[in-house]
């Protein structure tokens, strides 16, 4: 899985903050029960002092036996010294590890990463962060949750000729949740979510979006026409900071875990536009991520509009979902 640069040096900081914060507290406690006890003090540095011994030894040009008796000495005297600290923090009315340097993780011990893999804390904290991303973009609300998600809303009536949007809706949720919940094992890699506006397609794109990102993964959404600029950027613009900063936001998108598309068909269709929305959905295909794409076009419009090249590659490896009944923002 891979997070974007901004989510990951985010989440970092979070973990940086977090042993920071640890330090201190320890640091505080420390200078509070030795002010109350100062044994305890003599104490600690007593104990970093056989330990300073023991590495001595064990680092000397003189070869010593671990079950010699110089060793033995020093190993009483730290078992004495320990037991005597357990005495002073038990009357100051704290525990035995009261004091020590007990990472948040047990796993990484609060590094973020674990034999060059990324720890189970650090992928919480990404998935934390990019929910708050995702949030600003897509607006999303509590109530965007698969859990929350209401059927009611839709009518139970047939709809020209069809079964009534609610059952239809239901059938939807059913395969949205599953590609979320199983994300990303299941079946399907790539929906196409269509249908007029007011349906609910981005939605449900948060509810997707929502439980993909807090499974651990890599989640990216923008509109069509922000894809499109960016690649735009990328290639035709004369400043170089913009272009540097259009080709990583065009890496973003190629990248991710899961990439929501919306809006397709709501920008204006230039040959530029065409070119990058079939270098989305190719370059993506072939490596084997995951796209959902939102848009008041079918299959078939999409052809139309976007040229059969592009719609041989959605009609054949995407499974479309169609939306209809009457706008939700109307009858509400």
């Amino acid at each position: 899985m891979s997070y974007e640069p901004a989510v990951m040096r985010k989440a970092l900081a979070r973990l940086e903050r977090r042993r920071d914060d640890r330090d201190r507290r320890r640091y505080l406690l420390e200078r509070e029960l030795y002010a109350k006890q100062p044994r305890l003090r003599e104490v600690d540095a007593a104990l970093r002092g056989t330990m300073a011994d023991l590495a001595l030894l064990a680092t000397g040009e003189r070869k010593v036996s671990a079950d010699g008796p110089e060793i033995a000495a020093i190993r009483q005297r730290n078992q004495a010294l320990q037991q005597e600290r357990a005495i002073l923090l038990g009357r100051l009315g704290y525990s035995l590890d009261a004091l020590d340097d007990t990472p948040a993780c047990p796993h990484c011990g609060d590094r973020g990463w674990v034999d060059g893999k990324m720890c189970v804390c650090l992928q919480e904290l990404c998935a934390q962060e990019q929910l708050k991303a995702l949030t600003a973009l897509m607006s999303l609300t509590d109530e965007q949750d698969f859990d929350r998600l209401r059927l009611d809303v839709y009518s139970d009536r047939p709809w020209e000729g069809r079964r009534s949007p609610r059952e239809n809706m239901s059938k939807i949720v059913m395969v949205c949740e599953g590609y979320a919940r199983q994300f990303p094992g299941y079946p399907l890699k790539n929906l196409l979510l269509s249908g007029g506006t007011g349906l609910g397609k981005t939605f449900l794109s948060g509810c997707v979006a929502r439980e993909v990102s807090r499974r651990g993964f890599s989640v990216v959404y923008d509109t069509a026409g922000n894809i499109f600029d960016s690649f735009g950027a990328s290639r035709f613009s004369r400043d170089p900071e913009e272009e540097r900063q259009a080709r990583d936001t065009t890496r973003r998108y190629l990248g991710c875990d899961l990439l929501i598309l919306d809006d397709l068909g709501s920008e204006q269709n230039l040959p530029s536009a065409r070119a990058s929305l079939y270098e989305v959905v190719n370059s993506r295909l072939q490596t084997g991520r995951h796209t959902i794409i939102s848009s008041n076009l079918s299959t078939q419009q999409i052809g139309t509009a976007y040229g059969a090249q592009l719609a041989s590659r959605v009609a054949g490896l995407y499974r479309e979902l169609t939306f209809y009944g009457e706008d939700l923002r109307l009858t509400r």
